[in-house]
């Protein structure tokens, strides 16, 4: 899946929403608090199993018997999970996020402020109290699900204190996991935020590792994410996902956790004109995740002869 950019006018709108969400936290230090934000949202969370359907109908039926339309329609509820595959979802009437507590637990910190973001974007709000059959309409629906994921990384990561932090510092892998550590959020989404921020070109590759792929690898499609700056959109839109899998399958080592081989690669940009990255492969035991950051324009110089 690659990353989208909002417009601009989307994203000044979610940062304001997430602004006056950290003011009224009192702008805080990393790591974010999510029971402060519920507590200043008065938001409700609550756990289902997606794994167990008879588990997901009686929560329906208990959990939103004062919200008109789904209360008339319960498996709306229901449909979504299933039609999305949703790991998370909120219901406006009752102000209740609801996590899917099968997924692994260090996705639900970000599936949580994914849905505090459909709480408190206002466009958000008209669409889910209104046509719900717009609403799961899969290009409406996948815009929405951009907005928040971009709202959810902007919240999580407390907006210029991310910025200020990751252009602060040396462009490497080391930058990702100290993201981690200071911001408590997974190394997926360090790693997405590192890249995003990023004012030059830059790439994410978050994939299995190539010499071990499993019955579910697609060839046509071998990147789970594939991350690109701003810069990197404009310059090398031509580089595809099959590009960034097939020089990591050229020299990526046999390893199977921590660092697996530093290389600096050449890449040409759309003009013609090469570039320098380092691409840096680390596996953290379950996919196989590279930060590919440029160095600088990769020029011959020709020496002049002598007169």
């Amino acid at each position: 899946m690659r990353n989208k950019f909002l417009d601009g006018r989307s994203a000044r709108d979610i940062d304001a929403q997430v602004a006056k969400i950290l003011r009224g936290l009192g702008n805080p230090e990393p790591p974010l608090d999510l029971d402060a934000v519920r507590e200043l949202l008065r938001l409700d969370r609550q756990y289902y199993s997606s794994t167990d359907d008879s588990a997901i109908r009686e929560f329906v039926s208990r959990a939103v018997i004062a919200g008109k339309q789904v209360a008339l329609r319960p498996m709306l509820v229901i449909d979504a999970i299933r039609k999305w595959d949703l790991k998370a979802l909120y219901l406006p009437d009752r102000k209740r996020i609801l996590i899917d507590e099968s997924q692994h637990r260090l996705k639900w910190r970000w599936s949580e402020a994914h849905e505090v973001i459909h709480s408190v974007v206002p466009w958000h709000q008209t669409l889910m109290h209104g046509d719900t059959t717009h609403t799961l309409n899969p290009t409406c629906h996948a815009e929405l699900e951009g907005e928040a994921n971009y709202g959810a990384g902007r919240l999580l990561f407390l907006q210029g204190v991310f910025d200020e932090f990751a252009r602060s510092s040396a462009v490497s892998f080391k930058l990702v996991q100290d993201a981690q550590k200071q911001f408590k959020n997974t190394i997926t989404s360090c790693l997405w935020r590192v890249i995003e921020t990023l004012e030059v070109p830059a790439l994410g590759i978050v994939s299995q590792h190539p010499h071990y792929t499993d019955e579910e690898f697609d060839r046509t499609a071998p990147c789970r994410y594939f991350i690109r700056s701003r810069k990197f959109e404009e310059m090398f839109a031509s580089f595809s996902e099959q590009d960034g899998f097939d020089i990591l399958s050229s020299y990526c080592s046999w390893g199977k956790r921590g660092p697996l081989g530093k290389r600096e690669i050449v890449l040409t940009d759309d003009r013609g004109e090469e570039h320098l990255f380092s691409f840096e492969p680390f596996h953290n035991g379950h996919e196989l995740l590279t930060l590919v950051a440029y160095l600088k324009p990769n020029k011959v110089i020709v020496p002049v002869s002598g007169a």
